[in-house]
């Protein structure tokens, strides 16, 4: 069986490499978007079992990259992590509508973060 590939955005070099290092030691792959438009362009059929998304990004914003993949076929059904500092109920609300799976704000506890990830992981 093939790890598990995890496509993780966000705009903060140090939040990348943080998460990136995290989600390697538990045994995934990992590939890495700067920004949503960035992450759709890694979205080229290749097999991704969950995305991960900051909020705030350039470009195109965590909210507009998981409009984005619920119209791409292949990946429509993929579960997609929101990982932000972002805690309004109204965003929550926003980004359920929009696709997204759960909510993981930062700071993040790592015990829990890779919990959230084996539940919602295919």
């Amino acid at each position: 069986m093939r790890n598990k590939t995890i496509l993780f955005v966000d705009d903060s070099v140090s939040i990348r490499a943080l998460v990136n290092m995290i989600l390697r030691e538990a045994g995934y792959n990992v590939i890495v978007g700067e920004d949503g438009l960035d992450a759709l362009s890694r979205l080229d059929g290749r097999a991704i079992d969950l995305v991960i998304t900051d909020l705030h990004m350039p470009r195109m914003n965590g909210l507009e990259l998981i409009k984005e993949i619920r119209k791409l076929k292949e990946y429509r059904f993929i579960p997609i992590l929101f990982l932000t500092t972002e805690t309004k109920t109204e965003l929550k609300l926003e980004a359920k509508a929009a696709g997204a799976t759960g909510w993981i704000t930062k700071p993040f506890d790592k015990d829990k973060f890779l919990k959230i990830i084996n539940k919602v992981i295919r």
